[in-house]
């Protein structure tokens, strides 16, 4: 095959056919993202009136959700079958530009503190039993946005008293003073996302490190031991099976209680490639290998993303956690 160079003088002095399907051929041998989609990962749409109903009030209110802007491939399932939704607070430009993530990113603008009321609104018009609350990296903000997530909580709290909340924070910083701004709201469940395995951290993900998130989630335990954490991540990046197995020894390592294992899916061309689409019954073989080490309840599947199915979620862990009680109470 000719080389680049070659290929562009041709199509420059003779702007021959042959040159330019040439040409195309040199991109994508460049780049696994033209790998074909299996068949497994084929989404049916639900555009029915549930679906068009939850855009309608999203727009109304001035909400994002997760499930738009991250081109959550489960969103005709949840948002037209289920009737759930991830709430994305803070607005929705990011200030990392992770190399896997669709979220816009650039400087946020000022904080909305009548956004926490608005979700809390809605939660109660959609009749919610579980919602989860995620939020866009503020790196600009001295807390990192958990004064906004905390007080987000306790709205949905005094309008939806029966209604389980689940919160899925950036690493805020760091800063275990904001951790704990976000703890004191006691949500459900804490959601933190490593995201990928060690080796790949760097490339993946931007200013968050590997090291942080592990600590991160481990302090949060620390600080209120009775609230499940839980991380997510995602795999087709490049990783190991050996690698994937270690990241679920440092997340148990940590005390997590939950952990989910979806697809990579390439949201633009601008994004990091697709290296491998992983079978169905490879991720039923890393779900049992994820319960054997000791995790209350794993969600692993192509189509699987972090807030997916979170409602089944925290009431198995539950359950699982009534029946550790029970056990420890008895060998007492």
């Amino acid at each position: 095959m000719a080389t680049k160079r070659e290929v562009y003088y041709i199509a420059i002095v003779f702007g021959s056919l042959k040159a330019t399907k040439e040409m195309e051929m040199l991109k994508m041998s460049k780049t696994e993202e033209y790998l074909r989609k299996p068949d497994w990962l084929k989404i049916k749409l639900n555009t029915n009136e549930n679906y068009k109903g939850l855009k309608k009030m999203m727009r109304e209110k001035s909400l994002h959700t997760v499930c738009e802007e991250a081109r959550c491939p489960n969103i005709h399932e949840c948002w037209g079958v289920r009737r759930t939704a991830t709430f994305m607070i803070l607005g929705e430009v990011c200030t990392r530009a992770c190399r896997f993530c669709a979220v816009k990113t650039g400087l946020p603008s000022e904080l909305d503190w009548k956004e926490p009321e608005r979700v809390a609104d809605s939660v109660q018009q959609m009749n919610l039993k579980h919602v989860v609350v995620t939020m866009v990296a503020r790196d600009d903000l001295k807390d990192g946005g958990a004064a906004v997530m905390a007080e987000t909580v306790r709205a949905i709290r005094r309008k939806n008293p029966f209604t389980t909340v689940e919160v899925l924070p950036s690493d805020l910083g760091g800063v275990e003073e904001n951790l704990k701004i976000l703890m004191d709201s006691r949500p459900d469940i804490l959601n933190h996302n490593v995201e990928t395995v060690k080796r790949l951290t760097p490339r993946v993900r931007a200013r968050a490190t590997y090291e942080r998130s592990l600590e991160f989630l481990r302090r949060a335990k620390e600080m209120q031991p009775d609230i499940p954490t839980k991380s997510s991540i995602m795999i087709g990046l490049g990783e190991t099976k050996e690698e994937i197995i270690e990241t679920m020894d440092d997340l148990r390592a940590n005390h997590v209680d939950i952990m989910t294992i979806g697809q990579y899916l390439q949201p633009t061309k601008k994004h990091l490639p697709v290296q491998k689409y992983y079978h169905p019954d490879e991720f039923a073989e890393l779900k049992e290998i994820a319960l054997s080490k000791g995790f209350s309840h794993c969600e692993a599947g192509p189509l699987v993303r972090s807030s997916y199915h979170a409602d089944e979620q925290v009431n198995l862990a539950s359950k699982a956690k009534e029946i550790m009680d029970r056990i420890e109470a008895q060998n007492a």
